[in-house]
């Protein structure tokens, strides 16, 4: 379904904010409590409907319609404890990376996550053969998060047709790119647009809409 952080919600957002106003405004005018003139209020109603940017089936789009097409995906489930219930595979385990006997052999203990992203990854882009653009890649998210001018300034030095492709899959998922002129120093590239575009890739991310 449709979610508040969507391009199509947000954008539609200053006009269902108008619709509802004036709708208020019809029902106090009904019930005695404002003046005013009720058809044009609901020409004006008519007119933001026409106007309203993202629609499905002629209806305006608003949160919580259900999205056409497939939306399937899918969830990796990983069991805390092992089925002996005495070792731990959380990702997040303290013994991640070391080894204990296990039914006779020596095993690792945890759940390595990096490994499983990595290969992941791989398999997918193999099978399907799909090229994968720097800002969808595992290592890019990582970057990002621990290195956020080390991940700027690789964004910005790569090819035009790749950059242009990055700055495209950013703004489908809601991140608004700023128009720049771009410095040849990779350094000058980072520091010139890294508070614009960190603001907004905090805003995608804490929406979760780019999966980082």
């Amino acid at each position: 379904t449709f979610k508040g952080f969507d391009r199509e919600i947000r954008e539609n957002q200053p006009y269902r904010a108008q619709i509802v106003r004036l709708e208020n405004d019809i029902r106090k005018v009904e019930r005695g409590e404002l003046t005013g003139n009720v058809a044009a209020m609901q020409k004006k109603i008519a007119k933001l409907n026409s106007e309203i940017p993202h629609k499905l089936e002629g209806k305006p789009i608003e949160q919580g319609m259900k999205k056409p097409g497939f939306q399937t995906h899918v969830h990796i489930i990983v069991s805390r404890k092992d089925a002996s219930n005495r070792y731990s595979l959380s990702p997040g385990s303290k013994y991640m990376g070391s080894e204990s006997k296990l039914n006779g052999k020596m095993v690792k203990r945890g759940f390595n996550r990096d490994l499983f992203y990595k290969r992941a990854e791989k398999t997918f882009d193999t099978l399907f053969n799909y090229k994968r653009n720097f800002v969808e890649t595992y290592e890019a998210r990582k970057s990002y998060l621990k290195d956020p001018h080390h991940y700027f300034a690789y964004l910005l030095g790569l090819p035009t047709n790749e950059r242009s492709a990055a700055f495209k899959i950013l703004g489908k998922a809601g991140v608004r790119v700023p128009q720049v002129n771009i410095p040849t120093n990779k350094v000058q590239m980072a520091l010139k647009t890294i508070k614009q575009f960190k603001k907004a890739m905090d805003l995608a991310r804490s929406s979760s809409s780019i999966g980082i």
